[in-house]
């Protein structure tokens, strides 16, 4: 029986998804940035009136950094087309689909909310899921583990695997160390 696994990689993937295995019932095409709502247009004349989903995906290491896919369905013939765009990465930006399909409207809303990618002409880009005071974008790569505004905090020195010694039988004390130490760290009494 073939193995079904993916040989590992060696480098950086130009393109990544020419990786993955094909697709019997999509098509999938890569388009230029300033080409993208113009194809958009096409495919929709040419009968792939539905706009299933619109997604992002963030290479960090790659030129251009972001893909931005959009996922299209021909219901009468029963094809679908993946059509991915790459996006630059400094300020992130391409023309809004919600022109055509009102069904891209909430799916870039979150694109531009959790990615930092811009659609021009939108009609109502603002944050749909995090809160507007929220700082950054966080399905990005290089966004902190904690968040900005927690990384800014001190964390507290909790007990590592390191500072216990091996075969040492488990005790109430560590528990109650670290309750200590986040007490001290809200600004409640320790000893309580």
């Amino acid at each position: 029986m073939p193995s079904t696994q993916t040989p590992p990689l060696t480098g950086t993937a130009i393109d990544p998804p020419a990786l993955r295995p094909p697709i019997d019932d999509a098509a999938i095409e890569r388009i230029e940035l300033a080409d993208v709502h113009a194809r958009l247009a096409e495919l929709k004349r040419e009968g792939f009136t539905l706009l299933l989903d619109v997604g992002a995906v963030d290479y960090p290491q790659r030129t251009p950094r972001f893909d931005v896919v959009y996922h299209l369905l021909n219901l009468r013939k029963t094809q679908r087309v993946r059509l991915l765009c790459g996006v630059q990465g400094n300020e992130p930006k391409l023309p809004t689909a919600t022109d055509l399909w009102k069904s891209a409207d909430w799916a870039e809303r979150e694109i531009y909310d959790l990615f930092g990618i811009n659609f021009e002409g939108h009609p109502d880009l603002r944050r749909i899921q995090m809160p507007n005071d929220w700082e950054g974008h966080p399905l990005r790569k290089d966004y902190p583990l904690r968040g900005p505004a927690r990384e800014r905090s001190p964390r507290p020195v909790f007990a590592l695997k390191s500072n216990v010694q091996a075969g040492t039988p488990p005790s109430g004390r560590t528990l109650e160390a670290l309750q200590r130490q986040i007490a001290g760290v809200r600004g409640e009494d320790p000893s309580k």
